[in-house]
């Protein structure tokens, strides 16, 4: 398909032209704002330093023959040059405070400013774990607090606070399972995980020992209740269903799941990482789950990044309580607060697993977990899940007749919208859509997850985004998949505005250059 129109490009067929065209170079590399920033090693010199210090007074070496004999090799720079250099790759960061992050299944919400101020206060940022439990009362109540808030939410009678994140919960539960089956001497190998639930899953599953299994999924995107009674048998351990699931649907027979499971003889547990959906609206131990883990880095918004910080607490049902993992926070009759520990839980909690961590989980995240469930209340809780919904609809009815929505007949989609590639023209991909989204100023959603839609995107809005950041997102995905349907070749080099071209995925995962060494030991990199 030509880019012209009457022999000239219209303004935004200029601004797509434009990067490639080669009319415009400037002498620093740099494009006004977009810098084209060095990595540090080739901005500063290891013979410079930002700090005159005088020359360290000769001593005899203690290092055993063990001295550096080459040098550092770290680069020297003024402060100034470091913050520039820092702050320079900081704007060219996307971030959920610049705009709308659509990844799906990973709920990227806006994290209130108050909840930042309340984890910063003191007796909450500056505590250490190995205080005397009489000085931290505050920072264990608050814990406890939580952790009933958790349990009212959830209608589940235990919790277990410790685990760091999701699939760190994901084990935790499945260890409580695999301890709960053998206290009744019933060894069991087999976890069931339907197609539709989360990838960690199956890994958590095997990981912990036992073989898994798939339940396959019905045409309308949820569980075949049918295939998963079929399969039940005394080797069945349990199951682990993701609810709701990951094409964005709820799974209207998770009570009927449930009770087949528990009629066999197995447990359930259900990832409850799309928890924002349904909070305030449904309680997980109504369905009869035996154990689930929330992310509070998703739906209590504390802060994502970088592999953390995260929580994912366990909630467990009356039949796994006796064997969650310690320490938990208990409350004495006088209204004291102190930690079941191994040196304290055999009076009442001796089948307890185990110890998931060292100490007694992420209290920065707890603080801003509990603050956003004050300042929301009960009410405020129902009300995210109402509008979370509401935005993935919203998402979904607007784009369902530019893109393919595989699941747009099977009823209202919950906390994200899924679409596929199908009717991309001259060989263009999801991946090609996601790239040319990058120069329409959006970090791409979730891509080629669940893995059973072909070529599928995933977009999760979340309650955060108003009517007007939608807007402007659906317009710029509608913009960048008709191009797709049409055929557009140059969504194959975007992005054309981002501080670096397309790289090569495959390479750039396979043979990953993670250490900085002088440019000619190594070969170019996968850019």
């Amino acid at each position: 398909m030509s880019m012209l129109t009457e022999g000239r490009p219209t303004k935004q067929e200029e601004n797509i032209i434009a990067p490639d065209s080669g009319a415009l170079k400037t002498h620093t590399g740099n494009r006004a704002l977009m810098v084209d920033e060095p990595l540090i090693f080739e901005t500063g010199s290891p013979d410079r330093s930002g700090v005159d210090l005088p020359a360290a007074p000769a001593a005899e070496s203690r290092l055993g023959g063990l001295d550096r004999d080459e040098p550092i090799s770290i680069p020297g720079l003024s402060e100034a040059e470091a913050v520039r250099h820092y702050t320079r790759l900081s704007r060219q960061n996307y971030a959920i405070d610049v705009g709308l992050f659509p990844l799906g299944s990973c709920t990227m919400k806006h994290n209130p400013r108050l909840n930042e101020k309340m984890a910063r206060l003191k007796g909450f940022s500056d505590i250490h774990p190995l205080q005397p439990v009489d000085s931290v009362q505050g920072a264990l109540e608050t814990i406890y607090q939580l952790a009933e808030w958790l349990k009212k939410l959830t209608g589940m009678p235990a919790v277990a606070m410790s685990p760091k994140a999701g699939a760190h919960g994901e084990l935790c539960g499945i260890l409580a399972i695999r301890s709960a089956l053998e206290a009744r001497g019933d060894a069991r190998e087999v976890i069931l995980v339907p197609e539709s639930a989360h990838g960690t899953n199956p890994a958590t599953a095997a990981f912990a020992g036992y073989k898994v299994e798939d339940i396959p999924a019905n045409a309308d995107g949820r569980v075949d209740l049918d295939a998963l009674k079929a399969r039940l048998g005394p080797d069945v351990a349990g199951v682990m269903i993701t609810n709701p699931n990951t094409c964005g649907l709820f799974e209207p027979d998770m009570k009927a799941i449930s009770d087949a499971v528990h009629a066999a003889g197995g447990l359930v547990y259900c990832d409850g990482a799309n928890f924002n959906a349904i909070v305030g609206r449904v309680r997980p131990g109504d369905l009869g789950i035996d154990a689930m883990h929330i992310n509070l880095h998703k739906t209590f918004s504390t802060p994502h990044g970088g592999g953390g910080p995260g929580s994912g607490p366990v909630v467990f049902s009356e039949a796994l309580e006796p064997f969650a993992p310690l320490p938990f926070v208990e409350k004495t009759e006088k209204g004291h607060f102190h930690l079941v520990e191994e040196e304290t839980a055999e009076d009442h909690h001796e089948s307890s697993f185990g110890r998931m961590v060292a100490f007694h989980g992420q209290m920065g995240m707890f603080t801003r977990a509990l603050t956003y469930m004050l300042s929301h209340g009960a009410d405020g809780l129902k009300q995210v899940a109402e509008d979370a919904v509401l935005n993935a609809n919203y998402v979904l009815r607007s784009l369902e007749a530019v893109l393919e929505a595989p699941f747009a007949n099977s009823g209202p989609c919950m906390h994200e919208a899924l679409f596929s590639d199908n009717g991309f023209a001259n060989g263009l991909t999801t991946l090609d859509l996601a790239k040319g989204l990058i120069d329409e100023g959006y970090h791409p959603m979730t891509m080629y997850f669940p893995l059973v839609v072909h070529g599928a995107m995933l977009v999760e809005p979340t309650e955060t985004e108003s009517k007007a950041a939608i807007d402007q997102f659906i317009g710029a995905l509608r913009s960048v998949a008709e191009r797709a349907k049409a055929g557009d070749e140059l969504l194959k080099s975007a992005p054309h505005f981002a501080p670096r071209r397309r790289l090569d995925e495959t390479q750039a995962a396979r043979k990953p250059i993670l250490v900085w060494k002088e440019p000619e030991e190594y070969a170019e990199a996968a850019e």
